[in-house]
């Protein structure tokens, strides 16, 4: 079953949020996982993609946007960023970007959410945790 994961971060700056997921991705693609991530909308992937590439100027970590044809996607590239579309393969770590979960969460073996002290993102994290929650999926937080 799939494990939720919500990280629960100070401050309300949407951008240290945003690099608060892009250490977990780090993290993450370090130790051999795929990883999908979410986003809201077409800006908001091609925001992340700018900071996934320059969010450390001593880091590297692979990935491509999906919005591109389907064709010209790397099949080994194991950080892939997108909006509306599932994910084109069977992939380890979902990073919800999104205020919504996405349909295709469960497909994953862990799902990562970020929360912080803006009142929106509270409540569309509240949402989401009931979601999970009401449907008996193991939910772990994370207080930094």
């Amino acid at each position: 079953m799939t494990r939720i994961s919500f990280y629960i971060l100070k401050g309300t700056q949407e951008h240290d949020r945003q690099v608060f997921a892009c250490r977990l991705i780090e993290k993450a693609y370090t130790q051999g996982n795929h990883i999908y991530i979410h986003a809201d909308n077409a800006e908001q992937a091609e925001q992340f993609n700018q900071l996934l590439w320059g969010f450390r100027s001593d880091s590297f970590v692979p990935h491509q946007l999906m919005h591109d044809s389907m064709d010209a996607i790397q099949t080994d590239c194991p950080i892939l960023i997108g909006h509306d579309a599932t994910p084109p393969r069977l992939m380890n770590l979902l990073i919800n970007l999104s205020p919504q979960h996405p349909l295709f969460f469960s497909q994953f073996e862990r799902v990562a959410e970020f929360i912080n002290d803006d009142d929106t993102i509270k409540a569309q994290g509240r949402e989401r945790y009931r979601f999970y929650q009401q449907r008996g999926y193991v939910i772990e937080s994370h207080k930094l």
